[in-house]
């Protein structure tokens, strides 16, 4: 910063409005409480001793009554003792506490106001009192407000504008008295400009190498629109992010807003839906009228499926939907603006197929960026990313972590490291291991270790049989994705072990592969089988695996002889078949019958592999017993390399990463030693 900015004066603090501070509604609860209880407790409407008429007369005879007054509109006449009769044993036993206040102390119920008045009148003329006496004792009217009923009258219209108030200022996002009812159609989008500018850049976004040069070309063209217009390039209108959750949509929407010198408005699908009509098409119209007036700029909506549902699915018939209007309003506000306006919607969703097609039509959506879940390499730099922060120890290394991390998605792997680092303070570690990293990988599939669950040596018997076979059938499948770690760690709420495996990265699957993927799902069970010649419940997620996958070769993807080249799959998700199935009831059996006959041919397969290998199976299951943890590199020791030609995925990437480890080991050499030429020199300069 230079010394200019450093002479400016500091910016005075901007005073917070008064009501507009946190538990302001608090404070007015408490307020009218503490009001209530002052009332109750300091009114005039104190508990007096009631007595009798004929009680009054005696009392004024013997001169122990120093005033009389009757309460208009109450018919009740409070009587005030003198200050001799409040010495009298028989009105200290009678009053109590309330002898010593000013008065009134008793009290005498009327059935009427002019009738008491004529009666005690007489009765106090014709009594022996003095003349000055009597001018004291005559009864005087006096007029008195019972605050308490006058507040609980008024209560019930104070609670329904009190009411009123809190609901305003909450669903209309606050702003002080008044201020949120003529603010209810504004904007809800987060400003982020040069002043407050978001700290996320693309360096800190890895495994999305794709989508990252789609939105760097964006950005760039915002800051050189001449580079493109010159070739007569447009700009494009829209661009939608789309993957499954946790894949990095809402990070790259944010590395956008790091990168681009420009104003980004950020906001969610759910800030246009609210309780009243017209407020999410109105928001939608201040948000691009804001958007206009700071062009050029970028616009993101996150969860953007909120408000672009599909129109007309699911509305009453004559009702009003009021996120179709939104909708609506969204679509003509993307088109209504021209390319020369300099604003770009970017969007991200995880549900693609729910979104109505006019949204994703060209010239509103121009491009469809897909945020898949990273490969190999992508983990590896993710891992990478995510480990800057920490202190790692030397043995660390993020490339078996990418290995031992397969279908992870970015969120996953942040979480792994920073479940690490925790695992790693809470062990009083001064650096992050490789071991804590391992950890964590387990906690993330299957949940926490318990460590307190009890465990007999029977069960933990069958699971590391069950294990094994799942390892032994998929170590000796040609097609099968061999394993990368098995455990029989009992973790989450019922998984007593697991097997990890490392997929292929590939799209286009033939029949031979599903099978063998089938059979090593059967592993387990076949292995219960062989063993102990019975079978428990522990294959239950195997199971629905092997019938998902049977039920898809036969009806989806048209791999199965009997049935033929028929697919009953609905692609656009329009929930065409919920209702009629699109087939036969003899072909519905058909289907069931080849389904069936397939599992069965992949379990006899199975069960002879296992019978075949049972020496590596119980070498593998009794090694298990004792370290509770294996490895690829565990179950070449054990039971050999794998007999067939091609390498696993796994060994193709630890020998791809050291042969680029070797490349770059021997350019650094390369640099280091001096050339013939300079060797020749140097002497030249020393003759």
């Amino acid at each position: 910063m230079s010394q200019e900015n450093n002479s400016l004066p500091p910016k005075p603090k901007k005073k917070t409005p008064m009501g507009s501070g946190p538990g302001f509604q608090g404070w007015i609860i408490l307020a009218l409480i503490l009001g209530i209880i002052g009332v109750m407790f300091f009114s005039n409407s104190k508990s007096l001793s009631p007595i009798k008429y004929k009680e009054l007369e005696q009392m004024v005879l013997d001169g122990d009554v120093d005033k009389v007054a009757v309460v208009s509109g109450a018919d009740v006449v409070e009587v005030t003792l003198s200050s001799e009769a409040l010495q009298k044993q028989e009105y200290k036993t009678l009053l109590g506490n309330n002898r010593y206040t000013s008065g009134p102390h008793m009290k005498v119920d009327i059935v009427s106001e002019v009738a008491f008045m004529t009666e005690f009148n007489n009765f106090i003329k014709n009594s022996s009192l003095s003349e000055t006496r009597k001018t004291q004792l005559y009864p005087e009217p006096i007029h008195r407000e019972d605050i308490m009923n006058t507040l609980f009258n008024w209560l019930p219209l104070i609670l329904f504008f009190g009411l009123m108030y809190f609901l305003m200022t909450r669903m209309a996002g606050g702003g002080g008295p008044g201020g949120a009812l003529f603010n209810i159609g504004k904007s809800r989008a987060a400003l982020f400009d040069t002043d407050n500018k978001v700290k996320i850049t693309f360096k800190d976004v890895a495994g999305l190498d794709e989508a990252k040069e789609e939105l760097t070309e964006i950005v760039d063209f915002l800051k050189k629109p001449k580079k493109y217009t010159e070739l007569g390039g447009k700009i494009p209108k829209g661009a939608l992010l789309v993957g499954p959750p946790g894949t990095g949509k809402t990070l790259m929407a944010k590395a956008v807003a790091g990168e681009a010198s420009v104003p980004f408005f950020s906001l969610s699908g759910s800030d246009f839906v609210e309780m009243f009509v017209g407020v999410g098409a109105a928001r939608v119209r201040d948000l691009f009228k804001q958007a206009k007036e700071k062009a050029p700029c970028i616009i993101f909506i996150d969860e953007i499926d909120a408000v672009g549902r599909l129109r007309g699915r699911g509305a009453m018939p004559g009702g009003n939907d009021e996120r179709e209007n939104t909708l609506n309003s969204l679509l003509v506000e993307m088109d209504g603006f021209g390319s020369e306006a300099g604003i770009i919607i970017i969007a991200a969703t995880n549900r693609p197929d729910v979104l109505d097609p006019a949204l994703l039509r060209p010239g509103r959506f121009d491009r469809q960026i897909s945020v898949d879940a990273p490969d190999i390499n992508g983990r590896e730099a993710i891992f990478k990313v995510h480990m800057r922060p920490l202190k790692l120890a030397d043995e660390v290394n993020a490339k078996k972590l990418a290995t031992q991390t397969p279908g992870f998605a970015g969120a996953e792997i942040a979480n792994v490291c920073n479940e690490a680092a925790l695992l790693a303070a809470r062990r009083e570690k001064k650096a992050v291991e490789m071991i804590d990293f391992q950890d964590a990988i387990d906690r993330e599939i299957g949940g926490l270790e318990k460590k307190n669950k009890l465990i007999s040596p029977e069960e933990k018997e069958i699971v590391a049989f069950h294990e094994a076979g799942h390892a032994v059938t998929g170590w000796f499948l040609e097609h099968a994705n061999p394993l990368v770690k098995v455990s029989i760690v009992p973790r989450g709420i019922a998984a007593l072990g697991y097997a990890q495996y490392l997929p292929k990265e590939q799209y286009l699957y033939r029949t031979e592969q599903m099978f063998d993927e089938m059979c090593m799902a059967l592993g387990g069970r076949a292995a219960e089988d062989v063993v102990f010649g019975k079978i428990s419940t522990g294959a239950l997620s195997d199971l629905e695996k092997i019938t998902k996958m049977a039920y898809s070769m036969v009806t989806i993807y048209g791999l199965n002889d009997a049935i033929g080249n028929l697919s009953f799959y609905d692609s656009k998700g329009q929930s065409e078949y919920n209702f009629t199935k699109p087939y036969s009831d003899e072909t519905a059996n058909k289907i069931d019958a080849e389904v069936k006959k397939l599992v069965d041919e992949a379990y006899k397969r199975t069960r002879d592999l296992l019978l075949e290998k049972r020496e590596e199976l119980d070498k593998l299951a009794q090694e298990l017993l004792k370290r509770e943890i294996l490895y690829q590199s565990d179950l070449v020791e054990l039971i050999g390399e794998r007999p067939f030609d091609k390498p696993t995925a796994y060994q193709e990437y630890m020998d791809q990463k050291s042969d680029s480890d070797e490349e770059e080991k021997s350019e650094d050499s390369d640099l280091n030693e001096p050339s013939e030429e300079t060797e020749e020199s140097e002497s030249a300069k020393e003759a």
